[in-house]
């Protein structure tokens, strides 16, 4: 014979199980309607015109966000200015070794 207490045990077991389960559905289901609203979210902001002022709320306050395309453009301003700088050390470190060649040979 079964001990009740084991049958107890194992009915208390199962219903902990379920509820796990049942918990970890109700994550699932939560972090996709985020991630659902996210993607609506940017689908928005894409169609917007590059000009328009987009706000993220933040408590109580809203701040100004770029959007993606006026990032993308920062970030090839930065780099088209990176190279520059980098073009022009080299110029100038060829321009000092120059001059100090030229000194050597006086």
């Amino acid at each position: 014979m079964v001990a009740p207490v084991d049958l107890e045990l194992k009915k208390a077991f199962t219903e902990l199980q379920a509820k796990k389960v049942k918990l970890a559905d109700i994550q699932i289901e939560q972090i996709n309607r985020t991630k659902k609203h996210a993607h609506l979210t940017d689908t928005e902001i894409m169609t917007l015109v590059d000009e328009t002022n987009v706000y993220e709320g933040v408590g109580r306050m809203f701040i100004l966000q770029e959007t993606e395309n006026s990032r993308r453009k920062k970030l090839k301003n930065y780099n088209r200015k990176k190279s520059y700088l980098e073009w022009s050390v080299k110029e100038a470190e060829g321009n000092i070794r120059e001059m100090l060649m030229a000194r050597r040979t006086q």
